[in-house]
């Protein structure tokens, strides 16, 4: 059999400005049969450490990358090939590959950005795909765009993605002028008219997916579909040791442990996570942002919005997600929905669109595309159930 019947295992690029990543180690010994979505190798970049997953079957023939050794994204790490396919094809194909030249690396890492002005300020924001829907991602409290580094290529293959900071977060302008949902929403709406878009479908996490219930109970014209993962805005509970640990934490000793809260699994928070979080919370304005948010959105330790029943009203299409170990929103108050479907995660905690991204991608395109299953194929892994 010739070099055709051979998958290349690549390093992968997670997110907009990956360039490398260090193989920490192999979950799978050559010779093991994989099946699309297992957890082969664990990698770590700067911002943080994370298994895996194969995105093609076959048997591990070769285990090229060694554990502890730095690549560059899309070297080649390991070989799957049928039982057929010779040793020495296999020799031959490692020996000729040749990690892909980015083109124009220097142009498409400036471009990896954008900056708007709108209504509530300069916003950063990122955009990926150039057919289907539109779909906006709205990060969480404390968070940025790159929390969805996982996500927003793969959903990049079926839609028109944008990502974005919400005020006070990322690189976006720090000033709040009203850090309540419907200060937070009205800037959602201040982004989408500032790129022109009418309409889209809308991804939130956390207190980003109630900013999002927000802006769809108020203008469900402009809302295409509503998937909020790990919502704020359901119940009244939440971890406020966490919210005063995170708003409070003023070195790595402080913040990694708070940081802990996020992941079923904690040795995803690695320091770069940790040192990016603190450069972030010493840009002036941020500490300011960060502390009137929690007091107009979790005054006393709970949740002051309670939204479930104007998004049952309102009739939108509505998918929520939640991660079985999310340790800061507890995912029984996905049961506040009545209308919507309700996806829990096993294994998974509050960030659960980065621990299980194959399956979070898979879940928030079939909710986007149910009843066309021509835009869902193919797709590895999405489930057949529930819609």
């Amino acid at each position: 059999m010739s070099e055709a019947n051979i998958t290349p295992v690549l390093m992968p690029k997670w997110g907009l400005s990956m360039s490398e990543g260090v193989l920490v180690d192999w979950l799978v010994d050559e010779g093991a049969e994989i099946a699309v979505g297992d957890e082969i190798m664990e990698v770590e970049t700067d911002k943080i450490a994370s298994a895996v997953e194969a995105a093609d079957a076959g048997i591990l023939r070769r285990r090229v990358g060694a554990a502890g050794e730095t690549y560059p994204i899309r070297a080649l790490l390991g070989v799957l090939a049928p039982p057929e396919v010779e040793d020495d094809i296999i020799d031959a194909y490692i020996a000729a590959y040749e990690v892909p030249a980015d083109e124009d690396d220097e142009e498409a890492a400036a471009s990896l950005y954008e900056f708007v002005d709108t209504a509530a300020g300069r916003l950063r924001f990122a955009r990926r795909g150039d057919d289907g829907p539109s779909l906006v991602l709205i990060h969480g409290f404390g968070g940025d765009l790159d929390n969805w580094l996982f996500n927003i290529d793969a959903l990049a293959e079926r839609a028109r993605v944008y990502a974005f900071d919400l005020p006070g977060h990322g690189q976006s302008v720090k000033t709040l002028e009203d850090p309540s949902l419907v200060g937070l929403a009205a800037a959602l709406q201040a982004f989408l008219d500032a790129i022109e878009i009418d309409s889209a479908h809308l991804v939130g996490h956390s207190m980003g997916a109630a900013v999002a219930a927000r802006f769809a109970c108020d203008a469900p014209a402009r809302v295409q579909s509503l998937t909020l993962i790990g919502a704020a805005g359901l119940g009244p509970a939440i971890n406020s040791a966490y919210i005063d640990g995170f708003v409070g934490a003023a070195s790595r000793r402080e913040l990694k442990p708070v940081l802990f809260n996020l992941f079923a699994d904690s040795e995803l928070v690695n320091r770069g996570m940790v040192d990016d979080l603190l450069k972030y919370k010493r840009i002036d304005g941020v500490q300011e942002a960060l502390s009137s948010l929690a007091a107009e959105l979790f005054p006393g330790g709970v949740q002051s919005a309670q939204l479930a029943g104007q998004i049952d009203a309102s009739g939108l299409s509505t998918l929520a997600i939640w991660g079985s170990d999310d340790a800061v929103i507890p995912a029984a108050q996905a049961q506040a929905l009545n209308n919507a479907v309700v996806e829990i995660i096993d294994g998974a905690g509050h960030m659960v669109q980065m621990e299980k991204a194959s399956a979070v991608n898979a879940l928030i395109l079939t909710h986007i595309f149910k009843g066309d299953a021509t835009k869902l194929r193919p797709w590895p892994g999405i489930p057949g159930d529930g819609y």
